[in-house]
């Protein structure tokens, strides 16, 4: 496209005006009216100012030529068709050439009437009518469009006769030399009238716009242009400021580096001056302990050789011609004959014994053991009178490079060695080697300990260390162990159980039975092992908790598994309303490196230990345990029961053994539903049975699960415990206790529940459906079951009062009824433990139960053995049930009694049968 200035648009048709009015010039021209003192000369000057011609526009050859034709030739042809006395424009292309451009034709104006002006006009108009414009002179309006200017001739008169050209740039020089306002004076353009000129820089027929729209394209240009300018002004601007801060940042950077250097600087000067003053010390120590040692020997030498320095003088003098000696020549000899003293220098005050050394490190002197080289370290120097034995440490990778394997890489360990990626499961193939064992808390390869003359209780595994000690002594038949329980604290306040949470056993260490260590038991004899668990806590979980024990064996054969569950009870939701006390037992058979754990589990996510859970610390150890070593010829046998079955009113559970240690002994009935016995003792029992609960009857009367013991045909209840029915709720109930037993007897259980009341029975592999038992020969234990008298029993407002009971099985020799009922007296020493079930009607809060022991005159000392807490009531129910379970070692003369305690409320009624009774296992030790 062109450009065109907005002034130079509005004066074409001004300047085509003066054009078409100035063609002439001599004397007889305008300037004769005007006062214009230009002469006119030339043929066709007139006499006077002609008037002005009149345009003339056709419409078929205009439109033709806007078509083809730019803007700007337009305009000329316009202006030369306004006047044809106006000589045609010579436009200057964009490629340096110029050329003349034909006009339409146009009527003779008035002026002119002779021949020459009609043959001079015939000759300038074109051969062809229809095109009278081209290019950009199509697109200029009519009266400033130039005229076609005419033919050249050739001849004598033609030369005078032709009109000069007068150009466009010309007129518009005139035009603005007239009008001062719009143009610049002459000597502002250095003498030369002002020049004008097109220059066309498109082809015809591309982006032809009319002159209006390019003078209105050209505005919005310069004003796009100008926006343009201002927004790059403010962004240099903007960049120019961001310069500058970055500038400032720079040097702020810079200062913080010279300033890091400069403390850097500081610091290393103040190393200097430390290192120095650690000199000065150091120099300092040394010789205040020079000085030290040096006051040592004069006083030692000034009291133990007085008497020997004249004898030193004198053979001084005989052996050097009387040379005096000074005292400090004295004190050297004497140091020279420092073998010739009965005591050593600075040494141990007695001779050490063999494998002893004198250890100078210690103020005095003392004589120590010397220590013994550790599994996985040799001998470098052996144990002197003044230095211990030195050792080193071996490196297996280097000695052995393939113990690991081929492709696994082997790291040196203190003692050891470990094996990349090495599993557990891997380990208990024996791939760490002879003589070494896997540690699963290190995950390396460690030397088996040496006993060094002691006992070796269990030889090394692959997976598990020597066990070094004593066996117990013999009869030592049964021992006991007891310690508190609590909840580890939540790290954060969304600490979920999910899905199981392991509780920490905290109590002391167990000597050579167990050792306690991370929240949970560790035993180091093999033997059978009962177990007791009283749990009371306070939960708004959803569905329920769940509360067992696992046992973690360290075998071979469970290398890679995680343990196995031993039981479980399950704790039913109540909303947070009141406490609920719980007791979980399990009889199994361990072997040393079994671990034991506690563990609460919930069966989804929405359980917080630090909200939903809120324990009882009860004033009793809530974990015990009975060991009974296998010179007791006892049995242990764990049953588990169907896995889901639907019963209304009664239930006999049938049983799938799962592990049992003597089958001769203990097995089950023909039809699963009992276990009989090979031989007469006593039986330590426990079954524990979940079930979800189904009618409003569940709730008013509740279940009971009994225990019969069938002799010669004829079955007899040995015990009863009581659940609190629930509705639509998961929840267990379980029974345990101690029974005497002949030979051919047989042992089989029953779950009652009230009509109209839906049970379905639930049993899997996480205990909560399971039978443990430990039969144990009557030569070595004895067994006592009663239950709560019928008169005297307390009522309302009770503060720790004891129970009275009356015995209701067979009199056992080593324990018995005393003091009026209230006690039961052990008359001989042994291990005990003991189960109490109660069942009762009251209005308390909080109500305790609480087996309480007397002082003995054998240094036992009297306070609770084991307690277990309960809420209130649940809305609906008749009656309530509270038990607990313990053992514990027990000398000839201890008397043990069961307190009752009601905190805010009272008691009503205690049933003396149907859910109460108490059974007491004694075991020789």
């Amino acid at each position: 496209m062109f450009l065109v200035t907005p002034v130079l648009l509005l004066l074409l048709p001004w300047v085509s005006l003066r054009a078409a009015a100035e063609v002439c010039r001599g004397a007889q021209c305008h300037g004769a009216d005007t006062g214009d003192p230009r002469p006119c000369t030339g043929a066709h000057c007139p006499g006077s100012r002609s008037p002005r011609p009149p345009r003339q526009f056709n419409p078929a050859t205009q439109g033709r030529a806007a078509h083809h034709a730019s803007p700007r030739a337009a305009a000329t042809d316009a202006a030369a068709a306004a006047n044809p006395a106006v000589p045609p424009l010579r436009l200057r292309h964009s490629d340096g050439s110029s050329g003349r451009r034909t006009r339409a034709p146009e009527v003779v104006p008035a002026g002119c009437t002779d021949a020459v002006c009609a043959a001079q006009l015939k000759q300038s108009q074109p051969a062809n009518d229809t095109r009278d414009c081209r290019g950009i002179e199509c697109r200029l309006p009519l009266r400033i469009r130039p005229r076609a200017r005419a033919k050249s001739c050739a001849g004598e008169g033609c030369a005078s006769e032709e009109l000069p050209p007068v150009l466009l740039s010309d007129r518009a020089a005139q035009f603005l030399g007239d009008f001062p306002e719009l143009g610049y004076p002459s000597s502002e353009v250095g003498g030369a009238a002002l020049g004008v000129q097109l220059t066309c820089d498109i082809k015809p027929g591309e982006n032809e716009v009319p002159s209006e729209d390019a003078l209105i394209l050209n505005l919005q240009l310069a004003k796009g242009q100008e926006k343009l300018v201002e927004a790059l002004r403010a962004q240099q601007t903007v960049i120019r400021d961001l310069q500058q801060k970055l500038g400032d940042q720079q040097e702020a950077l810079l200062a913080q580096q010279r300033e890091i250097l400069e403390q850097q600087r500081r610091m290393y000067d103040q190393m200097d001056v430390v290192k120095a003053q650690y000199g000065l010390l150091s120099d300092t120590v040394k010789q205040v302990s020079f000085q030290g040692l040096q006051g040592e020997l004069q006083s030692y030498f000034e009291s133990h050789l007085a008497g020997l320095q004249s004898q030193a003088r004198s053979h001084l003098q005989k052996s050097y011609a009387g040379h005096k000696m000074d005292m400090d020549s004295s004190k050297v000899m004497d140091v020279v004959g420092e073998a010739h003293f009965p005591r050593p220098l600075l040494g141990c005050r007695s001779p050490c014994g063999p494998e002893e050394f004198c250890d100078f490190q210690r103020d005095p002197p003392q004589c120590e053991k010397c220590t013994m080289c550790p599994p996985g370290f040799f001998l470098i120097s052996q144990c002197s009178a003044t230095a211990d034995r030195m050792c080193q440490d071996r490196d297996e990778c280097l000695e052995v490079p393939t113990i690991c394997g081929e492709r696994v890489k082997c790291l040196n360990t203190p003692g050891g060695f470990r094996c990349l990626g090495l599993s557990q499961r891997e380990a208990a193939t024996g791939l760490c080697g002879r003589d070494y064992f896997y540690n699963p808390e290190l995950q390396e390869c460690q030397a088996c300990s040496d006993c060094e003359g002691e006992p070796v209780s269990a030889p090394c595994t692959a997976v598990a260390d020597s066990v070094c000690g004593h066996h117990p002594s013999e009869g030592r038949l049964s021992r006991s162990w007891a310690a508190g329980v609590g909840i580890p604290s939540a790290k954060t306040s969304g600490a979920h159980i999910f899905p199981g949470l392991q509780l920490d056993i905290r109590g002391k260490e167990g000597g050579d039975l167990l050792s306690h260590a991370g929240g949970r038991l560790t035993f180091l004899q093999h033997g059978l092992v009962w177990l007791d668990h009283n749990f009371a806590v306070k939960h708004s979980c959803r569905n329920f908790l769940q509360v067992g024990m696992r046992l973690n064996g360290s075998q071979e054969e469970e290398a890679g598994g995680g343990g196995r569950d031993l039981s479980g009870v399950r704790i039913e939701q109540p909303d947070g309303k009141y406490f609920q006390g719980v007791s979980v037992s399990s009889g199994v058979e361990v072997e040393p490196r079994h671990s034991l754990a506690l563990l609460l589990k919930s069966p989804n996510q929405h359980c917080n230990r630090s909200k939903d859970l809120h324990l009882y610390d009860v004033a009793a150890p809530s974990v015990s345990l009975l060991w009974l070593s296998h010179d007791t010829g006892a049995v242990a046998m764990t049953a588990q029961m169907s896995l889901l079955t639907h019963y209304q009113t009664s239930y006999r559970p049938t049983f799938r053994v799962t592990s049992v240690s003597d089958a001769y002994m203990v097995a089950l009935t023909h039809d699963n539903r009992g276990v009989r016995f090979t031989e007469g003792g006593v039986v330590k029992f426990v079954l524990q049975q979940a079930l979800y609960a189904m009618g409003h009857t569940c709730v008013r009367e509740g279940f009971a699960l009994i225990a019969y013991t069938n002799r010669n045909g004829t079955g007899q209840e040995a015990m009863r415990a009581f659940k609190t029915g629930v509705n639509y709720r998961d929840t267990s109930i379980t029974l345990c206790g101690a029974v005497s037993v002949d030979g051919g007897d047989t042992l089989s259980f029953e779950i009652t529940s009230p009509s109209q009341c839906n049970i379905r029975y639930f049993g899997d592999s996480s205990g909560i459906s399971v039978l443990s038992l430990i039969w144990i020969p009557a030569a070595v234990s004895s067994a006592l079951t009663a239950t709560v008298s019928r008169t005297g029993l307390p009522s309302g407002a009770v503060r720790n009062k004891p129970l009275t009971f009356q015995q209701t099985g067979a009199a056992a020799p080593q324990v018995s009824l005393a003091d009026g009922r209230k006690s039961f007296v052990f008359h001989e020493k042994g291990t005990a433990s003991i189960a109490l079930n109660l069942k009762l009607i009251h209005s308390c809060n909080i109500v305790k139960v609480t087996v309480q022991r007397a002082a003995g005159g054998q240094g036992e000392q009297a306070g609770p053995v084991a307690q277990q807490v309960s809420g209130h009531m649940p809305e609906g129910s008749e009656w309530a049930s509270i038990g607990l379970r313990a053992s514990f070692p027990v000398q000839n003369g201890t008397a043990l009694s069961v307190t009752l305690d009601c905190i805010r409320g009272r008691v009503n009624q205690i049933t003396h049968e149907g859910g109460t009774n108490v059974s007491i296992l004694w075991v020789a030790v």
